[in-house]
């Protein structure tokens, strides 16, 4: 397999060393409490469940759809685009409905992506926001430091300035998946005025948009002033709604790009199964207290968790203001193994499995993502099982599993 162009190109999956040592450990009877995949751990809302169970009755509905997505649903990400962010979307022109957001990254990667192309991806991100245009074939990505502070626009501008062939697009996600970060709307006016002064697109990356747990919700690139000139955003029904399995995302913005992804969709599928369409547009456009009450339990997670990671010693953690994540440095007397070999030892004296940073690149190293997808008594219980392997011997925890290697 590996003497194929493209399979070459990607790296050794970094988070199969720890799945592999999580299902052994599950099958010698641990029970692993496990944060490592950004996973929703609740039901639907019951009126879309509901909705999609009607649907389901109408023998017409299971023949193909649009790849584009049906009418009605682009209609309702317009409405909520509207109501949340006061941004007027075409659902013709500047809105297509893609199969879960990584599925439309991915695929506008294939659609604007030629022979010996730079995209501009801040490290550490998601993987599809960098491989997505490996897979593609693009000749280079650039990374800059994920940290949206000053430093971020010196990196952004020096990489413009010396590029010897100017990048198509610079990829942002915030609230950031891994690290939790957020922007305000300041930051996206001086992302667009930098893209529209260098001639570059802008992905915008807002799945975790209602996830948000300070009273200010996150913005929309799409809220600054022209914006729509070069900027296309990514939001999905996976973390708003806990609809990760029903694979229903969107692109909105740029019309330019958007008619690109609708091409190429429009060559590659025939959209997602009519009736999840449906129940998802009446999730758009109906009462909103689930998402409002979601939230509340992401928060209270949020919290055990921080609090009881503190309380076991880990030092320097920070509480994030949005996202699912919490992304922690790995404590000091194990900074030196790195944060795979460090997720190695959590599973192997704690039970309790997370995601090494270094899977989401280089910048991630000395990291790990915590995800908020267990219950309160279970992260009571994790937390418990850490502080007593932090209370442990490290050097020696260290030589035993560089015996067992």
């Amino acid at each position: 397999m590996d003497d194929f162009y493209r399979i070459k190109r990607l790296p050794p999956y970094v988070f199969a060393e720890v799945n592999k040592m999580k299902a052994a450990a599950r099958a010698a009877g641990h029970d692993i409490i496990d944060f490592g995949m950004g996973n929703p751990d609740s039901s639907p809302p019951q009126h879309v469940i509901d909705k999609l169970r009607e649907t389901l009755k109408d023998p017409k509905v299971h023949r193909y759809s649009l790849s584009r997505g049906i009418f009605g649903l682009r209609k309702a990400q317009a409405a909520y685009y509207q109501r949340r962010f006061n941004v007027d979307l075409d659902p013709d022109s500047e809105i297509v409905v893609t199969i879960g957001s990584k599925e439309g990254l991915a695929n506008l990667a294939q659609a604007i992506t030629g022979p010996g192309d730079t995209f501009i991806v801040p490290d550490p991100s998601y993987p599809i926001h960098t491989w997505g245009f490996v897979i593609a074939g693009c000749a280079e990505v650039v990374t800059i430091p994920n940290k949206p502070d000053a430093n971020f626009f010196v990196q952004l501008k020096k990489v413009l300035d010396t590029a010897k062939k100017k990048p198509v697009a610079l990829v942002v996600n915030y609230p950031c998946n891994p690290t939790a970060e957020s922007v305000d709307l300041a930051f996206y006016e001086e992302v667009i005025s930098i893209a529209k002064h260098y001639g570059i697109y802008v992905l915008s990356d807002l799945a975790y948009c209602e996830l948000y747990y300070d009273g200010n919700p996150p913005p929309s690139i799409l809220q600054v002033k022209g914006a729509k000139d070069v900027a296309v955003e990514f939001t999905t029904m996976s973390k708003t709604y806990s609809m990760a399995g029903w694979r229903i995302g969107y692109a909105v913005g740029n019309k330019h790009l958007i008619a690109a992804l609708t091409k190429i969709k429009s060559y590659l599928d025939y959209g997602t199964f009519l009736p999840v369409q449906v129940a998802a547009a009446s999730a758009l456009n109906g009462p909103q207290e689930y998402v409002t009450e979601l939230r509340k339990m992401y928060k209270s997670r949020r919290d055990v968790l921080a609090d009881g990671l503190i309380e076991a010693g880990w030092d320097n953690i920070v509480v994030p203001n949005a996202s699912m994540f919490l992304w922690a440095p790995v404590p000091k007397a194990y900074a030196h193994i790195g944060c795979l070999e460090f997720s190695k030892l959590l599973l192997k004296h704690a039970d309790v499995a997370v995601a090494p940073g270094v899977g989401f690149g280089p910048g991630g190293e000395g990291f790990v993502r915590i995800a908020l997808v267990e219950n309160k008594h279970r992260i009571r219980q994790a937390t418990k099982n850490i502080k007593r392997f932090l209370a442990g011997d490290a050097q020696k925890q260290i030589r035993e599993l560089e015996k067992s290697a």
